[in-house]
């Protein structure tokens, strides 16, 4: 192997080891990758500004935002209502509660650990209340917070469309399926928990309550179908969807809710700005990164490499399934998408997988990562708004992870399961 080669691959895995953060080993690998080929030091710089001026990047701390908006604003407050009311009597119908709640705010958010933030700070204490394990009410806000990166529109779908150069309204609708279908399941958990434990059931919700919750949050479950109307419609792109979400939000949030005040804004925008800018300035320093990576055809022999030893696409998909679910145990998932991206679509356009499909392979995996031990990102949410350790809310999140494998599972052998929305070919 060349120097650049060790330093990529050998150097990168050595300052993930030792615990630097991502934003910092990226540059300091590509650093030492230049100066052992004598490569002119102010490429470093051209590649973070190229791969910082990408239109759609622009979508990212704008949906934060829309999502921050939308919290602040009591629109999560109104989802719940909403949802309380139509499930609330059932068996474990509080923590269905969460599930759907969840659902309608991925559509505003996009992002996992926004939707278990908003939903999990009011369904925990209210489900614990209610007699439910503190545990379980923790592990399924978590777990509904992964619908966060499925529904569309979503951050993730946004950076892999991004990294693979694929339409990112066609990867929206690839994980519509996926994310219905793990919400089913986490519904049907709730169930099987509350059944088990005997956990009373709430009184149900009357017409009057129900028609009042919904004129209450037509408002929270109007902004999904502006978004994504606007998205299909062909009147705005993803990109701009985003901004309109904020716009959107803070209207509602100022003039209708009257819950957002003026002088929260800037704690609001600094929270989004301080989110955005760790996923952004990942991206933006990795595209030296993949620069480096294609000019060593290090993804190129690996997917070469793959081909000779694997012969059949299954067992390369389900190589792949497993090496993801084991770095996004340990690794950022963002991450693991920008600095792999380049490696994982060799493969896959070595065994021929739809790029569409692939890249519903790619988020669903990412957004269990979401919520697998020790290191997903919503577990931290959770443990936080809990009080619990991580080794409680990891031994009450099993029954869930094993019905998101299933469902990776399903959309990694059955196309159709992610491809089912997709437009007609012209």
């Amino acid at each position: 192997m060349t120097e650049i080669t060790w330093f990529l691959t050998a150097g990168f895995a050595l300052l993930v080891i030792l615990g630097v953060p991502f934003a910092i080993s990226i540059p300091l690998v590509i650093s030492g990758a230049l100066i052992a080929a004598d490569i002119e030091p102010a490429f470093l710089a051209q590649s973070v500004i190229s791969g910082s001026q990408q239109f759609s990047l622009l979508a990212i701390p704008l949906f934060m935002l829309a999502g921050e908006l939308m919290s602040a604003g009591g629109l999560s407050q109104r989802l719940v209502d909403f949802a309380s009311t139509l499930v609330r009597h059932l068996r474990g119908g509080l923590a269905m509660v969460t599930v759907l709640a969840a659902l309608v705010f991925s559509a505003i958010s996009g992002s996992a650990p926004a939707t278990t933030a908003a939903i999990g700070a009011i369904m925990i204490p209210a489900m614990v209340t209610a007699g439910y394990d503190r545990a379980f009410a923790a592990s399924i806000a978590v777990s509904a917070g992964v619908l966060g990166p499925l529904i569309p529109p979503s951050i993730a779908f946004v950076i892999w469309g991004i990294v693979a150069e694929q339409s990112i309204g066609r990867l929206f609708l690839s994980g519509i399926v996926p994310g219905i279908v793990l919400a089913f399941g986490l519904l049907v958990i709730c169930w099987g928990h509350a059944w088990r434990n005997d956990v009373p059931r709430l009184p149900r919700a009357s017409i009057r309550e129900a028609a009042t919750a919904f004129a209450r949050g037509r408002w929270a479950l109007a902004s999904p179908l502006v978004v994504l109307g606007g998205i299909y419609g062909g009147i705005f792109t993803p990109t701009e969807a985003a901004a309109v979400s904020c716009v959107y939000a803070l209207l509602v949030g100022l003039f209708i809710e009257k819950q957002l005040q003026l002088s929260a804004l800037p704690a609001i925008f600094f929270r989004a700005m301080r989110t955005s800018a760790i996923v952004c300035a990942i991206i933006a320093v990795s595209a030296g990164f993949g620069i480096l990576v294609a000019q060593e055809q290090i993804a190129t022999r690996f997917a070469a490499w793959m081909a000779a030893n694997i012969s059949e696409k299954w067992m390369a998909l389900a190589a792949l399934n497993i090496a993801f679910f084991l770095l996004a145990a340990v690794m950022d998932e963002i991450a693991i998408m920008v600095i792999l991206g380049p490696m994982l679509i060799a493969i896959a356009n070595r065994f021929g997988v739809d790029p569409i499909h692939f890249g519903a392979i790619i988020v669903t995996n990412v957004s269990i990562g979401m919520a697998a031990p020790p290191i997903g990102y919503c577990l931290f949410i959770g443990m936080a708004i809990s009080g619990l350790s991580l080794t409680r809310i990891s031994r009450a999140i099993w029954p869930q992870i094993l019905w998101m494998l299933v469902v990776l599972f399903l959309t990694t052998y059955v196309p159709s399961f992610a491809l089912m929305f997709q437009p007609a070919a012209r």
